[in-house]
Protein backbone atom coordinates (compact mmCIF):
# COMPACT_ATOMS: atom_id res chain seq x y z
CA UNK A 1 0.00 0.00 0.00
CA UNK A 2 1.68 3.35 -0.84
CA UNK A 3 1.59 5.48 1.69
CA UNK A 4 1.02 9.71 1.63
CA UNK A 5 1.10 11.71 5.04
CA UNK A 6 -1.45 13.46 7.62
CA UNK A 7 0.89 15.86 9.76
CA UNK A 8 3.81 14.03 10.84
CA UNK A 9 2.59 10.47 10.37
CA UNK A 10 2.59 8.02 7.32
CA UNK A 11 -0.80 6.37 6.14
CA UNK A 12 -2.14 4.48 3.57
CA UNK A 13 -2.57 6.90 0.59
CA UNK A 14 -6.90 5.65 0.62
CA UNK A 15 -8.62 5.47 3.75
CA UNK A 16 -11.77 4.27 4.70
CA UNK A 17 -14.96 6.24 5.57
CA UNK A 18 -17.27 4.80 7.82
CA UNK A 19 -20.51 6.66 7.22
CA UNK A 20 -22.13 4.01 5.34
CA UNK A 21 -21.91 1.44 8.07
CA UNK A 22 -23.57 3.49 10.63
CA UNK A 23 -26.50 5.56 9.01
CA UNK A 24 -30.02 4.50 7.41
CA UNK A 25 -29.47 1.79 5.29
CA UNK A 26 -26.60 0.30 7.26
CA UNK A 27 -25.69 -3.55 7.09
CA UNK A 28 -25.62 -5.99 9.92
CA UNK A 29 -22.67 -5.34 12.86
CA UNK A 30 -20.96 -8.54 11.01
CA UNK A 31 -20.42 -7.31 7.71
CA UNK A 32 -19.61 -4.09 8.58
CA UNK A 33 -17.10 -5.69 11.12
CA UNK A 34 -15.82 -7.66 7.88
CA UNK A 35 -14.87 -4.50 5.56
CA UNK A 36 -12.70 -2.48 8.13
CA UNK A 37 -10.87 -6.08 8.70
CA UNK A 38 -10.74 -6.55 4.71
CA UNK A 39 -9.63 -2.90 4.80
CA UNK A 40 -6.62 -3.33 7.47
CA UNK A 41 -5.53 -6.66 5.67
CA UNK A 42 -5.22 -4.81 2.62
CA UNK A 43 -3.07 -2.26 4.45
CA UNK A 44 -5.34 0.83 5.29
CA UNK A 45 -4.20 2.82 8.10
CA UNK A 46 -6.71 5.33 7.86
CA UNK A 47 -10.05 5.00 8.58
CA UNK A 48 -12.25 8.38 9.46
CA UNK A 49 -15.63 8.60 11.22
CA UNK A 50 -17.62 11.02 13.41
CA UNK A 51 -19.52 11.24 16.33
CA UNK A 52 -22.89 12.08 13.86
CA UNK A 53 -22.71 9.20 12.03
CA UNK A 54 -25.57 7.11 13.80
CA UNK A 55 -29.45 6.45 12.92
CA UNK A 56 -31.24 6.78 15.64
CA UNK A 57 -31.31 9.55 18.42
CA UNK A 58 -30.13 7.54 20.96
CA UNK A 59 -27.21 6.04 19.42
CA UNK A 60 -24.57 9.06 18.65
CA UNK A 61 -21.19 7.81 18.34
CA UNK A 62 -22.63 4.33 16.70
CA UNK A 63 -19.88 4.71 13.77
CA UNK A 64 -16.76 5.33 16.76
CA UNK A 65 -17.97 2.44 18.68
CA UNK A 66 -18.00 0.35 15.72
CA UNK A 67 -14.52 1.65 14.61
CA UNK A 68 -13.13 0.78 18.18
CA UNK A 69 -14.50 -2.68 18.08
CA UNK A 70 -12.78 -3.60 14.63
CA UNK A 71 -9.71 -2.15 15.69
CA UNK A 72 -9.94 -4.50 19.25
CA UNK A 73 -10.09 -7.32 17.33
CA UNK A 74 -7.97 -7.45 14.23
CA UNK A 75 -3.75 -7.21 15.16
CA UNK A 76 -3.12 -4.05 12.80
CA UNK A 77 -5.63 -2.05 14.60
CA UNK A 78 -2.78 -0.74 16.61
CA UNK A 79 -1.05 0.73 13.36
CA UNK A 80 -4.74 2.40 12.35
CA UNK A 81 -4.98 6.67 12.71
CA UNK A 82 -8.63 7.18 13.57
CA UNK A 83 -9.91 10.67 12.16
CA UNK A 84 -13.14 11.38 14.09
CA UNK A 85 -15.12 14.91 14.10
CA UNK A 86 -17.18 17.37 16.25
CA UNK A 87 -19.60 19.89 16.07
CA UNK A 88 -22.36 17.95 13.65
CA UNK A 89 -25.29 16.51 15.21
CA UNK A 90 -28.15 14.37 14.10
CA UNK A 91 -31.41 14.50 16.32
CA UNK A 92 -32.61 11.00 14.87
CA UNK A 93 -35.06 12.13 12.26
CA UNK A 94 -32.71 12.34 9.28
CA UNK A 95 -31.97 15.10 9.69
CA UNK A 96 -28.33 17.33 10.40
CA UNK A 97 -27.62 19.85 12.49
CA UNK A 98 -24.91 21.97 14.01
CA UNK A 99 -23.57 23.06 17.40
CA UNK A 100 -19.69 24.49 17.16
CA UNK A 101 -19.82 25.81 20.22
CA UNK A 102 -16.48 25.44 22.41
CA UNK A 103 -18.56 24.01 25.13
CA UNK A 104 -19.96 21.30 22.64
CA UNK A 105 -16.76 20.33 20.88
CA UNK A 106 -15.29 19.54 24.19
CA UNK A 107 -17.62 17.74 25.54
CA UNK A 108 -18.06 15.52 22.14
CA UNK A 109 -14.56 15.25 22.14
CA UNK A 110 -14.44 13.50 25.42
CA UNK A 111 -17.12 11.35 24.72
CA UNK A 112 -15.07 10.52 21.46
CA UNK A 113 -12.06 9.64 23.31
CA UNK A 114 -14.31 7.41 25.75
CA UNK A 115 -16.20 5.57 22.61
CA UNK A 116 -12.43 4.93 21.13
CA UNK A 117 -11.03 3.97 24.05
CA UNK A 118 -7.85 5.98 23.24
CA UNK A 119 -6.24 8.87 25.68
CA UNK A 120 -5.79 11.13 22.72
CA UNK A 121 -7.71 11.05 19.55
CA UNK A 122 -4.89 10.94 16.13
CA UNK A 123 -6.94 13.30 14.37
CA UNK A 124 -9.97 15.55 15.62
CA UNK A 125 -11.64 17.45 12.99
CA UNK A 126 -13.94 20.54 13.06
CA UNK A 127 -17.01 18.88 11.50
CA UNK A 128 -18.98 21.82 9.72
CA UNK A 129 -18.79 25.76 10.27
CA UNK A 130 -21.98 26.68 12.72
CA UNK A 131 -22.89 30.24 11.43
CA UNK A 132 -23.89 30.63 15.50
CA UNK A 133 -20.94 30.84 16.32
CA UNK A 134 -17.77 32.96 15.49
CA UNK A 135 -15.48 30.36 13.67
CA UNK A 136 -12.16 31.57 15.58
CA UNK A 137 -14.57 30.71 18.86
CA UNK A 138 -14.88 26.77 17.29
CA UNK A 139 -11.38 26.17 16.05
CA UNK A 140 -10.40 27.91 19.34
CA UNK A 141 -11.81 24.86 21.16
CA UNK A 142 -9.91 23.02 19.12
CA UNK A 143 -6.63 24.42 19.67
CA UNK A 144 -7.35 23.94 23.35
CA UNK A 145 -7.65 20.04 23.02
CA UNK A 146 -4.67 20.25 21.07
CA UNK A 147 -2.49 21.96 23.90
CA UNK A 148 -4.13 19.42 26.43
CA UNK A 149 -3.25 16.77 24.75
CA UNK A 150 -6.67 15.52 24.11
CA UNK A 151 -6.04 15.38 20.51
CA UNK A 152 -2.59 14.82 18.31
CA UNK A 153 -3.77 16.40 15.22
CA UNK A 154 -6.43 19.02 14.12
CA UNK A 155 -8.30 19.16 11.20
CA UNK A 156 -11.07 20.72 9.79
CA UNK A 157 -13.97 19.74 7.31
CA UNK A 158 -16.73 21.50 4.85
CA UNK A 159 -13.78 24.82 5.05
CA UNK A 160 -13.35 27.36 2.26
CA UNK A 161 -10.13 29.31 1.63
CA UNK A 162 -10.42 31.94 4.38
CA UNK A 163 -11.39 29.50 7.07
CA UNK A 164 -8.29 27.25 6.06
CA UNK A 165 -6.23 29.96 6.49
CA UNK A 166 -8.11 31.40 9.44
CA UNK A 167 -8.20 27.74 11.58
CA UNK A 168 -4.19 27.50 10.60
CA UNK A 169 -3.76 30.42 12.20
CA UNK A 170 -6.00 29.94 15.13
CA UNK A 171 -3.73 26.71 15.36
CA UNK A 172 0.24 28.08 15.32
CA UNK A 173 0.47 26.79 11.60
CA UNK A 174 -0.26 23.04 12.76
CA UNK A 175 -3.61 22.59 10.76
CA UNK A 176 -2.65 19.20 9.35
CA UNK A 177 -5.86 17.97 7.37
CA UNK A 178 -8.75 19.45 5.59
CA UNK A 179 -11.83 17.35 4.72
CA UNK A 180 -14.09 19.00 2.07
CA UNK A 181 -17.17 16.97 -0.31
CA UNK A 182 -14.92 16.34 -3.79
CA UNK A 183 -15.43 14.55 -6.54
CA UNK A 184 -16.31 14.57 -10.32
CA UNK A 185 -19.88 15.79 -9.72
CA UNK A 186 -18.61 18.03 -6.90
CA UNK A 187 -15.75 20.30 -8.06
CA UNK A 188 -16.32 23.43 -6.11
CA UNK A 189 -13.61 22.23 -3.69
CA UNK A 190 -10.43 22.77 -6.73
CA UNK A 191 -9.15 26.00 -4.64
CA UNK A 192 -9.32 24.25 -1.22
CA UNK A 193 -7.22 21.02 -2.58
CA UNK A 194 -4.72 24.05 -4.64
CA UNK A 195 -4.61 25.51 -1.40
CA UNK A 196 -4.08 22.15 0.78
CA UNK A 197 -0.82 21.55 -2.01
CA UNK A 198 0.78 24.96 -1.56
CA UNK A 199 0.63 24.82 2.58
CA UNK A 200 1.40 21.37 2.20
CA UNK A 201 -2.08 20.30 4.46
CA UNK A 202 -3.71 16.43 3.62
CA UNK A 203 -6.81 17.38 1.48
CA UNK A 204 -9.60 14.27 2.27
CA UNK A 205 -12.60 14.19 -0.18
CA UNK A 206 -15.21 12.63 1.50
CA UNK A 207 -17.79 11.33 -1.00
CA UNK A 208 -15.04 10.91 -3.43
CA UNK A 209 -16.91 8.80 -5.74
CA UNK A 210 -20.33 11.19 -6.19
CA UNK A 211 -21.16 11.17 -9.82
CA UNK A 212 -19.48 7.89 -10.61
CA UNK A 213 -22.72 5.79 -10.50
CA UNK A 214 -23.78 7.30 -13.85
CA UNK A 215 -20.98 7.22 -15.23
CA UNK A 216 -21.66 4.31 -17.74
CA UNK A 217 -25.43 5.73 -18.89
CA UNK A 218 -25.77 6.63 -22.22
CA UNK A 219 -24.93 10.17 -22.80
CA UNK A 220 -23.34 10.50 -19.29
CA UNK A 221 -21.54 13.26 -18.11
CA UNK A 222 -19.27 10.88 -16.31
CA UNK A 223 -18.54 8.81 -19.75
CA UNK A 224 -14.82 9.49 -19.56
CA UNK A 225 -14.51 7.73 -16.74
CA UNK A 226 -16.26 4.80 -18.03
CA UNK A 227 -14.41 4.73 -21.60
CA UNK A 228 -11.52 4.96 -19.60
CA UNK A 229 -12.26 2.51 -16.96
CA UNK A 230 -12.98 -0.08 -20.13
CA UNK A 231 -9.90 0.37 -21.13
CA UNK A 232 -8.20 -0.68 -18.15
CA UNK A 233 -10.16 -3.49 -17.65
CA UNK A 234 -11.35 -1.74 -14.03
CA UNK A 235 -14.38 0.07 -12.35
CA UNK A 236 -15.04 3.46 -13.22
CA UNK A 237 -15.06 3.77 -9.14
CA UNK A 238 -10.99 2.77 -9.38
CA UNK A 239 -10.68 5.09 -12.01
CA UNK A 240 -11.95 8.16 -10.05
CA UNK A 241 -9.70 7.53 -7.20
CA UNK A 242 -6.55 6.78 -8.83
CA UNK A 243 -7.35 10.19 -10.81
CA UNK A 244 -7.91 11.97 -7.62
CA UNK A 245 -4.29 10.44 -6.54
CA UNK A 246 -2.66 12.03 -9.47
CA UNK A 247 -3.98 15.73 -8.68
CA UNK A 248 -1.83 16.14 -5.90
CA UNK A 249 0.04 13.91 -3.44
CA UNK A 250 -1.47 15.70 -0.42
CA UNK A 251 -4.80 14.56 -1.66
CA UNK A 252 -5.75 11.24 0.58
CA UNK A 253 -9.48 9.96 -0.54
CA UNK A 254 -11.56 8.41 2.41
CA UNK A 255 -14.17 6.46 -0.17
CA UNK A 256 -17.15 5.15 2.20
CA UNK A 257 -17.90 1.67 2.23
CA UNK A 258 -20.17 -1.08 3.97
CA UNK A 259 -18.46 -4.33 1.79
CA UNK A 260 -15.50 -6.08 2.00
CA UNK A 261 -15.37 -6.14 -1.98
CA UNK A 262 -16.30 -2.23 -2.43
CA UNK A 263 -13.87 -1.12 0.10
CA UNK A 264 -10.83 -3.46 -1.89
CA UNK A 265 -11.81 -2.46 -5.17
CA UNK A 266 -11.61 1.09 -4.40
CA UNK A 267 -8.21 0.49 -2.83
CA UNK A 268 -6.77 -0.91 -6.30
CA UNK A 269 -6.42 2.81 -7.40
CA UNK A 270 -3.32 2.51 -5.98
CA UNK A 271 -1.99 0.51 -8.70
CA UNK A 272 -3.74 1.89 -11.19
CA UNK A 273 -1.37 4.31 -13.25
CA UNK A 274 -3.46 7.13 -15.88
CA UNK A 275 -1.24 8.67 -18.71
CA UNK A 276 -1.09 12.06 -18.95
CA UNK A 277 -3.81 12.28 -21.33
CA UNK A 278 -6.31 10.18 -19.47
CA UNK A 279 -6.07 12.88 -16.66
CA UNK A 280 -6.49 15.53 -18.73
CA UNK A 281 -9.44 14.21 -20.52
CA UNK A 282 -11.12 13.58 -16.36
CA UNK A 283 -9.66 16.83 -15.43
CA UNK A 284 -11.63 18.28 -17.98
CA UNK A 285 -15.39 16.20 -17.20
Amino acid sequence: MPIRRIGDIDISAIGLGGMPMSIEGRPDEARSLATIHAALDAGVTLIDTADAYHRDAHEVGHNETLIAKALASHDRGGDVLVATKGGHLRPGDGSWTLDGSPRHLKEACEASLRRLGVEAIGLYQFHRPDPKVPYAESVGAVRDLLDEGKIRMAGISNADPDQIMEANEILGGRLVSVQNQFSPAFRSSEPELDLCDELGIAFLPWSPLGGISRAGELGSTYAPFARIAEAHAVSPQRVCLAWMLAKSPVVVPIPGSSRPETILDSLGATDLELSTEEIAQLDAV
